[in-house]
């Protein structure tokens, strides 16, 4: 019997402190000098529950993709907490880190580029349990691939073909396919409907979220676009400069924001979803 889950944990399975990140703005004679550099995530603190999905919303540049891969351990902070189900994910180094890496999984924003293009998509899916699942045999994995991209509804002929055989909508349920593989806690969706039309990422949405109510997922969402937001999140923070400039409850964010920049951003769309 297929386990649905329906309510929201308090618990926090997420938390992050004081969160930082700089990068020197050239390279060569300046590379050094504290003044050619600037903070890509300045000092950003935040905790997500099990279940929920955490939307982190601002324009391009403010440091969503930075913060999103600091998260996973994709770029090393430079100084923060890092938190994940109750475990010091920083202090976390070799097998310990793999270990809680399986319960952390990335959704990319291009859903052709994060695909090996030699790879056949059966390999791509299965990847993952090769590498944490090494006592798995050949068959099972095909299986369990074969299984899963069944669940994100894509056709058991998808296991021979390469990603290019694909429309970006179906490429994304297979990088979607892939990230959930391991059943993972966590997923980290950066921008993924981003590169999509319309229709197709609303499809995609949807999915998402069938998804997280059947796994019992929680998700970090990256996006800068308020609409899409709007359609999945519990909770927004909006980031600017590399700061989280408000964070709260998604309707009162959407509807009664209390910092000038998200009306600003609200003001910038014509309108939003009911």
């Amino acid at each position: 019997m297929r386990l649905i889950w329906n309510a929201m944990s308090t618990a926090p399975l997420l938390q992050t402190q004081e969160l930082r990140k700089t990068y020197s703005r050239m390279r060569g004679l300046f590379a050094g000098d504290a003044a050619g550099r600037f903070t890509a995530v300045d000092g950003v603190s935040f905790s997500v529950a099990t279940g929920e999905t955490f939307a982190v919303v601002g324009e391009s540049g403010c440091g969503k993709t930075t913060l999103a891969r600091m998260l996973l351990r994709l770029i090393e902070p430079d100084s923060g907490e890092l938190r994940f189900a109750g475990a010091d994910l920083l202090a976390l180094h070799g097998a310990a880190l793999r270990a809680q890496r399986r319960q952390m999984q990335m959704v990319f924003q291009d859903p052709f580029a994060s695909l090996d293009p030699r790879m056949r998509v059966g390999e791509i899916v299965g990847e993952p349990l090769a590498i944490h699942q090494a006592e798995m045999g050949k068959t099972e994995r095909q299986e369990h691939a074969a299984a899963m991209l069944q669940r994100v509804g894509l056709e058991s002929d998808a296991m021979r073909r390469f990603p290019h055989e694909f429309s970006g909508g179906q490429r994304q349920r297979i990088g979607i396919a892939r990230a959930l593989i391991l059943r993972p806690k966590l997923v980290v969706a950066d921008e993924p409907v981003s590169a999509l039309d319309v229709s197709v990422g609303a499809q995609v949405l949807l999915l998402l979220q069938e998804l997280q109510r059947e796994f019992g997922l929680t998700y970090i969402f990256i996006s800068h676009a308020l609409p899409v937001v709007a359609q999945v999140a519990t909770r927004i923070a909006v980031m600017r400069a590399g700061k989280f400039v408000e964070v709260g409850a998604a309707d009162q964010i959407l509807r009664q924001p209390n910092d000038g920049y998200t009306r600003e951003l609200l003001a910038a769309v014509p309108a939003l979803p009911s």
